[in-house]
């Protein structure tokens, strides 16, 4: 599975809302367990942050310290420790820094959480293995991929709209885009739709509830006809 750098985050949206946020709290939970009392109580703490105050369509945490150490039982100074560590695993950032009496506002990299927790995935069952990843899914990459051409298959004209919208998207945010948008294919255009596969189901709705609109401006900028856009994973 692939790392979004530039995260924007999950805004878990439609049908699969409600499973996808099953699937992260089910993956920090096993990860917890398979791991000794301090992985445990590490995790066991984002999870109380996830499901108490954290806003899944803004990727937002906006919690201060004393709140926080409240909600873990800790003092301050424990709540400035476990955050940092958070921060360097890649599982939070700053979102917006606290000023004039507001507090800091956290955002949850969920694309990492669910790469490192990637190892637990057989063990809750090849279903839900499946079911977020393919099991040849690219390895999380730290760099951003220059922007190659996909293949023109056919000379029809459909190909060069795809290519098109692939460069603009790569223009206006070149970290997602290889995190993301490249692992994308269009499988059909008509009717004022466009139909995109990604390699998994995880991957297909994290990207229509985080960037579809991007995608959308994009075909507008190339093709105005098409109005509509489907993302569908492939993976299950």
């Amino acid at each position: 599975m692939s790392r979004a750098v530039d995260m924007k985050i999950l805004k878990p949206a439609g049908r699969n809302a409600p499973a996808l946020k099953y699937d992260i709290l089910s993956a920090l939970a096993v990860y917890a367990l398979s791991g000794d009392k301090y992985r445990q109580k590490l995790v066991l703490r984002i999870i109380t942050l996830i499901t108490t105050r954290y806003n899944w369509r803004t990727n937002e945490l906006s919690m201060g310290r004393e709140e926080i150490a409240r909600l873990w039982a800790v003092n301050e100074r424990t709540v400035k420790r476990e955050m940092a560590r958070l921060k360097t695993m890649g599982w939070i950032s700053v979102k917006r820094p606290g000023a004039r009496g507001r507090v800091t506002v956290y955002a949850l990299d969920v694309p990492r959480i669910m790469s490192d927790t990637q190892e637990v995935w057989e063990i809750i069952g090849s279903d839900f293995r499946d079911r977020v990843a393919k099991e040849d899914d690219p390895a999380p990459e730290n760099n951003v991929v220059p922007f190659q051409a996909p293949k023109i298959a056919t000379s029809d004209g459909k190909d060069s709209v795809w290519l098109a919208v692939q460069e603009r998207l790569h223009q206006q945010s070149p970290e997602v885009w290889s995190s993301w948008f490249r692992h994308l294919e269009e499988s059909e255009r008509a009717d004022g739709t466009a139909v995109l596969l990604a390699p998994s189901r995880f991957m297909a709705d994290y990207i229509e509830s985080n960037w579809k609109s991007q995608i959308s401006q994009a075909y507008a900028q190339v093709e105005p006809s098409i109005r509509a856009i489907r993302i569908l994973g492939t993976g299950g």
